[in-house]
């Protein structure tokens, strides 16, 4: 087995490669990265090939940490690490991780990170890099809960889980006229987002309008904007992100609070839920409710409302 420095002449593989792994996501795609202005960071791709196939690539960049230089998968991404081929076993993948660490070491990077992939998103669930570099001593620096949901197999299956009041507030909204648009303008919600941020935490979301449109340009089919309306006015809002084919996060949740007597977000939860199984979905992500360990409880007790737990979402980094 090899590692080999990705160029741009080998996107066109790259992006038939990653579909076909067992653990590789919209997040591992160029088509994503790429949304990245050029020059915020300096990009550093791998790819790992034996015996002339591609069986791993690792999307990377260059990033300091606590004063150190290190190889990152991937600071503009929600999870990075190895995308392996599904015939990948525990001895290829620690060859790999052998290989990115003796590369990282010889490009004089002072260690390496990622962040991994939850199993749920995972074609068959399986943590041997995780294990490979967690053997030569790497460490957790971050390890967040994110709320997830199993979905089915039935509409009435996922209702059922919801807890009393949960279902009553999707019911009351419904009563009261709201309803749900599935295909809604980005720039309503974005408004909306952007207030309640500002308002309840004094931060701006992740993404800019503009960098969140050029995302929906570039996955037209894979990203989905669906608002809650009263009256014909979007209240409440969720941006939809297929990652896989097998699961999908509420990248952004958000609902105005002059609207929060009408309960948008439960019925619009509800919904999407309907949407998600009728096309196969087997996992929804809520996305954290923590934040550097320190849970925010109320946030957890609506997302365990429709029935999620948390998992952890890790980021773990070796240093030389």
């Amino acid at each position: 087995m090899k590692i080999i420095e990705y160029t741009k002449d080998m996107r066109e593989k790259w992006e038939a490669f990653v579909p076909d792994t067992n653990n590789g996501t919209l997040f591992h795609l160029q088509n994503f990265l790429e949304y990245h202005p050029e020059g915020r960071w300096e990009t550093r791709h791998l790819v790992f090939e034996h015996r002339g196939k591609w069986v791993g690539v690792l999307p990377g960049a260059t990033r300091e940490r606590d004063g150190k230089r290190i190889h990152v998968s991937h600071p503009g991404a929600s999870f990075g690490g190895i995308a392996v081929a599904p015939t990948v076993g525990i001895e290829g993948a620690h060859r790999m991780v052998e290989l990115w660490t003796d590369w990282a070491r010889r490009n004089d990077y002072e260690g390496v990170e990622f962040t991994r992939v939850p199993t749920i998103y995972h074609a068959m669930p399986e943590e041997h890099a995780d294990f490979a570099l967690m053997r030569m001593g790497a460490f957790f620096v971050k390890r967040e809960l994110t709320a997830v949901l199993r979905l089915g197999p039935t509409e009435e299956a996922s209702f059922a889980r919801f807890r009393p009041e949960a279902r009553t507030s999707a019911r009351k909204a419904k009563k009261l006229g709201v309803t749900v648009d599935f295909d809604a303008d980005i720039p309503a919600f974005y408004s909306i987002l952007e207030a309640n941020l500002g308002a309840r935490h004094n931060v701006k979301p992740t993404h800019s309008l503009d960098e969140l449109l050029d995302l929906k340009r570039r996955f037209p089919d894979k990203i989905h904007q669906m608002t809650a309306l009263a009256d014909g006015e979007p209240v409440a809002g969720v941006s939809l992100w297929e990652v896989t084919p097998r699961a999908v996060i509420a990248f952004y949740i958000s609902h105005r609070q002059s609207a929060q007597k009408l309960r948008p977000l439960n019925l619009l939860f509800w919904e999407i839920f309907r949407w998600c199984i009728g096309r196969g979905f087997e996992w929804f992500d809520f996305g954290t409710y923590t934040l550097n360990m320190e849970p925010n409880f109320g946030l957890a007790r609506f997302k365990e409302g429709f029935g999620a737990k948390g998992i952890f979402r890790d980021t773990l980094r070796l240093v030389f």
